[in-house]
């Protein structure tokens, strides 16, 4: 029996530094390409799936930073390697078992093929990083575009499954952190009014509660504040003109959620302070911490440093807790550590989880004072 394997996850790029980082956590860029004279994966057998997928892992051969690249079937990947791309990213749960990861070795570039489309190219990057990772998914497409002839049509520019992905195959998301606004109950109007009808404005970890560490997040608001701004289609313009209007729409909510901040200083200060006190107590003292606890504490810590209450963390770190306190990276740090647990909870892998959890958040946050 083969046993399967877990990719080599490559560099923490989540944990760099970042452009206008106080509202902006991560930015991602995706190019859909699909090989000319092949279906589409969905209408794949086994013979074409395999052909496509050695078609694209030997191109990877010819690229001048080849060496960087690691290439695996998904076939071969363990559900926590699964778990912690997906965490990332990288893949999306749907996605088949006769497909397969390319990623690069600073994490920064991963490549999808056999998904929704034959390849699908990725960049991501810390803060506002339209710039860097659209220059990245265009630069691993120029030097496969030598070896590879992908699906294009005078009318309809490359081809894609979806219409929306047609075009210049090109499409970009931003996570964001909007504190301010959401306790303003101003996220239905930014939602509208800056970011509008061409672009899609959803949330990142799903609802948040009315009584979650703050008291003051209202029922159906994103959990932690966080959202997910994207592109909805590739159909429309230029490359460059859907680049442009993308990064117009993030620098418009970043001033939006700044002004929220300054409006929050003078009007809701010591519910901040609250927020941001309880979210330190609670990370400090708790010996279990929930997956959806934490992004509430992580929320409210980040708006209490962003307020000038709280010092003594990085953002970047905060962004980076983001990513460590989920479940596939938290089962892969168990596995692959040495951890003494209390003794009642030895032969619970939730509790310790969720002990891990809890130690991380402490760690991280040793340093944090009022």
């Amino acid at each position: 029996m083969t046993k399967k394997r877990r990719p080599e996850t490559g560099g923490a790029w989540y944990a760099e530094p970042g452009a206008e980082q106080d509202v902006i956590v991560s930015t991602k860029a995706s190019l859909a390409r699909n090989l000319a004279n092949f279906p589409f994966p969905s209408r794949l057998n086994d013979s074409e799936s395999e052909r496509i997928q050695s078609i694209v892992f030997d191109a990877f051969h010819f690229l001048k930073d080849a060496d960087e690249f690691q290439a695996v079937p998904l076939s071969s990947l363990d559900s926590i390697g699964t778990k912690v791309m997906t965490e990332r990213g990288v893949l999306f749960p749907s996605e088949g078992r006769k497909s397969g990861l390319i990623l690069r070795s600073d994490g920064k570039v991963a490549c999808t093929v056999n998904t929704d489309d034959h390849l699908r190219i990725s960049s991501f990057a810390s803060g506002l990083g339209v710039e860097d990772t659209s220059n990245s998914v265009y630069a691993v497409d120029s030097g496969l575009q030598k070896h590879i002839q992908f699906a294009a049509s005078y009318d309809f520019g490359y081809l894609s499954y979806s219409v929306l992905n047609c075009g210049s195959g090109l499409s970009i998301a931003a996570q964001v952190h909007l504190p301010a606004l959401s306790l303003l109950k101003s996220i239905r109007s930014a939602a509208s009014d800056t970011v509008g009808e061409d672009f899609l404005f959803e949330v990142c970890y799903g609802a948040g509660g009315a009584d979650m560490v703050s008291g003051f997040g209202g029922i159906g608001s994103s959990l932690g504040s966080y959202y997910v701004v994207s592109t909805k289609s590739s159909a429309g313009g230029t490359e460059l003109s859907q680049l442009m209007s993308f990064q117009c729409v993030l620098q418009n909510l970043v001033k939006e959620e700044r002004n929220a901040r300054k409006q929050c200083r003078t009007q809701k200060i010591t519910e901040i302070a609250n927020y941001a006190y309880r979210a330190l107590a609670l990370a400090k003292t708790s010996l279990f911490i929930p997956f959806r606890e934490a992004v509430e504490i992580i929320s409210g810590v980040k708006f209490g440093i962003d307020m000038g209450l709280l010092s003594g963390v990085a953002v970047s770190e905060l962004h980076a807790l983001l990513y460590r306190i989920q479940e596939g990276h938290l089962e892969y740090v168990l596995d692959n550590g040495t951890f003494s647990f209390e003794k009642d909870i030895r032969d619970n892998r939730q509790k310790k989880i969720e002990r891990l959890r809890a130690l991380i958040l402490q760690e991280a946050f040793e340093a944090a004072e009022r």
